[in-house]
């Protein structure tokens, strides 16, 4: 089998919903919009979930994460490190900064417990900044099974589209065949959105979803919930 190949299949099990870090709990604030019916059919989701794949992955995770794959190439810890720091702190809510750690950590044990991951150097030098962001680790793994950087890209972006449809499959509610409807319609903007993301400046990352951060700070109280963020 070609090494090709096999990065596809690493990448198949990195983004896969099976990988145990708990992705399934969390809606980062799709909770509250869709409890205020800023989010209740097709439409509306697709486009809350159009907005931040333009307005913030576009802008600062994906930058960020190729950013994190480009200092494992040149063994930079120093920019792994602030790379990794700065998705934290550009987290806008508690919540939304918790899930990051909660998500890191978790992916951490993962990596930790697969064969051969005892030489990979950077999973204890580096540990303070992959237990920063999730997108830390996700590079390093990336890096190691000599993932494609574009087809890292599409991956992390395909992984969180998944999951945020999934999300809303539970809380509009929206039917199987309408969540397929609206994955079908979105993936034809990450090619878009993954090539914007190779055009953006240092200078330039950096994200604020406004409607994001009032709805993630508003489910932080709210009555009832299923979701951690």
């Amino acid at each position: 089998m070609k090494q090709s190949d096999i990065a596809s299949l690493r990448l198949y099990q990195l983004i896969s919903p099976s990988l145990p870090i708990g992705s399934f709990t969390y809606s980062q604030g799709m909770e509250w919009a869709v409890e205020n019916a800023w989010v209740n059919n097709v439409d509306s989701l697709s486009g809350w979930l159009e907005t931040q794949m333009k307005d913030s992955l576009a802008w600062l995770e994906l930058p960020l994460l190729l950013r994190l794959h480009g200092a494992c190439e040149t063994n930079d810890q120093l920019r792994f490190f602030s790379c990794s720091h700065q998705l934290y702190v550009s987290r806008e809510t508690n919540e939304l900064r918790q899930e990051e750690l909660n998500r890191a950590r978790a992916l951490l044990m993962v990596l930790n417990k697969l064969p051969g991951s005892e030489n990979w150097p950077q999973l204890l030098a580096w540990r303070d900044a992959l237990l920063k962001s999730q997108i830390a680790g996700f590079s390093l793994a990336s890096y190691q099974w000599q993932i494609n950087k574009k087809q890292m890209l599409f991956g992390y972006t395909w992984s969180w589209l998944e999951n945020a449809v999934t999300v809303a499959i539970k809380l509009i509610p929206l039917g199987q065949s309408d969540g397929q409807a609206v994955l079908y319609r979105l993936a034809e903007k990450i090619p878009s959105v993954v090539e914007s993301t190779m055009l953006v400046n240092d200078e330039d990352i950096g994200a604020s979803t406004a409607a994001l951060a009032i709805a993630s700070s508003l489910h932080e109280t709210q009555y009832t919930r299923l979701f951690r963020s």
